[in-house]
């Protein structure tokens, strides 16, 4: 028995027949394409001038723009501060020449800057309108393009991209409920600190190196409107502040314009209610730290502009009798840690009773402070060259040479599980880190190293080394 399968090819709509030989064993035929020839070249050309695009138009052009302008604004301000001095004082002798020299070379760094300005604005220009023109050629070059796209096989894949997003949205719905592989860790769910990445800022501010000691971050509670405020407490040489200073945004941090300036906490260093130490946080519009040669914390209210404190328990190590230590130094007044995560404010500290080693206490945000919980840890105190939080977990970190800090052990506060095995590493531009703190809502820890101000982004995820 024999099967005969009919084979039907549309051939009209590939090509027509336009010569056939005479009765033998071979024909040829001549085939002619309804369909034009896609144009491979100009689809290269267009995703070359989209990566071009990608590569000239980036936020660091628009941030040297605007740190120019501020740096112009300063300088102009010291100028007529300067003329207006030299107006009032001068005594047409040697003070007056002098105050000439010295407006004579700040006119002379303005004329510079402002040379600068203009050369950077005219590329700026320039950048924007070759841009402009590209994008607008890319546009019109993409629905030429599109026209070759008879079968809609673009659409047809847009369309399965949705169904995919949507399949998977059903599949994470449906497992849901199955039983983590690993157990908990922390009080979020994205996991423990994993690595950390950096640095990312890496400037000294304003003060050019004249405070080593300090502290700065952003407040992870912050009052609306001031989003993106940036704090910094310098400190003396002696480790004590009477006041902390804003910036509303990093660019006016790095180029050094303050506003509102100043806002004191004291009225001189070293008294009652002075800074004492570099650990100092923000959260909530209220900086916390350590007051002055007393063992408790202290709360500034930057509404009321008052101070409320909170007693820490019998036997706190504190005037630098515990401070966080490595072989070759110690940091001086760091007996307290202040640190933010998630769920707001904790002290980091030793006692007589927990024999030197780690305790955590909960500080609630009230007026006067209060404690909460308090847990124990088994790592000693001066062993460790700084402590942060994250998502409920106490990370400690010890020095290992003048280029890198070691994150090497962590304290989860939901299980009271301890890892000694943490072995994430911090590319350090410093030798010192003299505070180190974490913000939960842009998830970087912020460093004052040697007169730097520092920023790395840590990323968190689930490892089998966590729970070995």
């Amino acid at each position: 028995m024999k099967l005969f399968v009919p084979l039907i090819v549309p051939l009209w709509a590939l090509f027509s027949l336009a010569q056939q030989a005479a009765p033998s064993k071979s024909c040829k035929c001549e085939l002619n394409p309804t369909e034009k020839a896609f144009p491979h070249d100009k689809l290269q050309t267009a995703e070359g001038n989209a990566t071009d695009c990608n590569t000239h138009i980036t936020p660091q052009k628009a941030l040297e723009l605007e740190s120019l302008l501020l740096g112009l604004e300063k300088r102009l301000t010291q100028l007529h501060s300067d003329v207006s001095v030299l107006e009032e004082e001068d005594d047409g002798e040697l003070y007056g020449v002098l105050s000439l020299f010295v407006i004579e070379n700040e006119m002379v760094e303005i004329r510079q800057l402002m040379d600068k300005l203009n050369s950077t604005t005219v590329e700026h220009q320039v950048l924007t309108a070759d841009t402009a023109q590209q994008l607008e050629e890319l546009k019109t070059e993409m629905i030429k393009l599109e026209k070759f796209d008879t079968m809609e096989v673009v659409k047809g894949r847009q369309v399965n991209r949705h169904l995919k997003s949507a399949l998977e949205t059903c599949r994470i719905g449906v497992n849901a409920t199955v039983a983590p592989t690993q157990p908990p860790y922390g009080t979020c769910q994205r996991g423990p600190l994993r690595s950390i990445t950096g640095p990312g800022v890496n400037t000294q501010g304003e003060f050019s190196g004249n405070y080593a000691y300090g502290a700065w971050g952003r407040d992870p509670k912050p009052e609306m409107r001031k989003e993106n405020w940036y704090w910094m407490v310098p400190l003396t040489s002696s480790q004590y502040a009477n006041y902390i200073r804003f910036y509303p945004s990093l660019s006016t941090l790095i180029i050094g314009v303050s506003t509102p300036g100043n806002i004191q906490i004291a009225s001189s260093n070293p008294t009652t209610n002075t800074i004492q130490g570099p650990n100092n946080v923000l959260y909530g519009s209220a900086l916390y730290y350590n007051c002055y040669n007393r063992d408790a914390v202290c709360r500034f209210n930057l509404t009321s502009k008052s101070v409320t404190s909170v007693q820490l328990p019998k036997g706190t190590r504190y005037n630098s009798k515990s401070n966080f230590c490595h072989l070759e130094d110690c940091y001086l007044y760091t007996d307290l840690d202040l640190a933010t995560d998630e769920s707001g404010v904790w002290v980091v500290y030793t006692t007589t009773e927990a024999l030197g080693n780690l305790v955590l206490t909960k500080v609630e945000e009230t007026e006067p402070p209060t404690l909460s919980k308090t847990w124990h840890t088994s790592v000693y105190k001066r062993s460790v060259t700084n402590t942060f939080l994250a998502c409920g977990v106490l990370y400690a970190t010890r020095y290992i040479d003048t280029n890198v800090e070691e994150v090497f052990y962590s304290f989860d506060t939901t299980t009271g599980m301890e890892n000694f095995k943490v072995n994430i590493f911090i590319n350090k531009v410093s030798p010192n880190i003299f505070s180190l703190n974490y913000n939960p809502v842009d998830q970087m820890l912020y460093a004052y190293s040697n007169a730097k101000m520092v920023s790395y982004k840590a990323l968190f995820g689930y490892s089998d080394r966590y729970f070995s």
